[in-house]
C-alpha cells in the first residue's frame, strides 16, 4: 500500500546514503517497521503485565501510604522491579530479530547478513554459511550475557555473585 499505491516508499532495494540521508531512511523505513511492529506489540504486552503484577506488591502500597506521588512510585519502585521479565523478553526477541532479518532482507531486496546467508545457502557455500551461523550464535550469547549483567544493574537484590 505505501510503496505501490501511494508511492511514498520504494518497494525494495537500498538506494544508499549517497543520495542523501532521507533517501536512505526512506528505503529502510518499511523493512524496519515490518521487523519492529510485532516485537513492539509483544514487548508492550509483557511490560503491561509485569507492571500490573508489581503494582499489587506490598512495597508499592507502603510507598503510597507514605505519601509518595503516583508518578514517583511508578518510576522509582514499579518500573525498576518490572524490568526483569521485560529485559528477558528483549533478549529473546533479539534472536527473533536476527532470524527475521533473513526474511525481510530477501523480501525488500536489501544487502545485509540475511541476504548473504540466503545466497550462500543457494550457492551451497558451506564455509560462508558456517561462519555466518557462528557469528549469529556469538551475537546471541553476547546479548544473553548483557541481559544477565543488566539484571544486577536493575535489581540491587541480585548480586554479581548470583549471576
Amino acid at each position: 500500500m505505501f510503496s505501490v499505491k501511494l508511492q511514498w516508499f520504494s518497494a525494495g532495494g537500498f538506494e544508499g546514503w549517497g543520495d542523501g540521508f532521507f533517501a536512505g531512511i526512506k528505503s529502510l523505513l518499511l523493512p524496519a517497521l515490518s521487523l519492529a511492529v510485532v516485537q513492539a506489540a509483544i514487548l508492550a504486552r509483557i511490560t503491561r503485565s509485569a507492571v500490573l503484577e508489581v503494582m499489587r506488591e506490598d512495597f508499592v502500597r507502603t510507598a503510597r501510604a507514605k505519601g509518595v506521588s503516583q508518578r514517583m512510585v511508578l518510576w522509582t519502585h514499579v518500573l525498576r522491579n518490572a524490568m526483569i521479565p521485560v529485559i528477558t523478553v528483549m533478549g529473546m526477541q533479539f534472536s527473533e530479530l536476527l532470524a527475521g532479518t533473513i526474511v525481510v532482507e530477501n523480501v525488500f531486496y536489501l544487502p545485509g547478513l540475511g541476504r548473504l546467508i540466503f545466497q550462500a545457502i543457494s550457492n551451497r557455500d558451506l564455509i560462508v554459511v558456517r561462519n555466518c551461523v557462528m557469528l549469529l550464535a556469538a551475537m546471541v550469547v553476547i546479548v544473553n550475557f548483557v541481559v544477565d549483567v543488566l539484571y544486577a544493574v536493575i535489581d540491587p537484590r541480585i548480586k554479581a555473585s548470583d549471576i
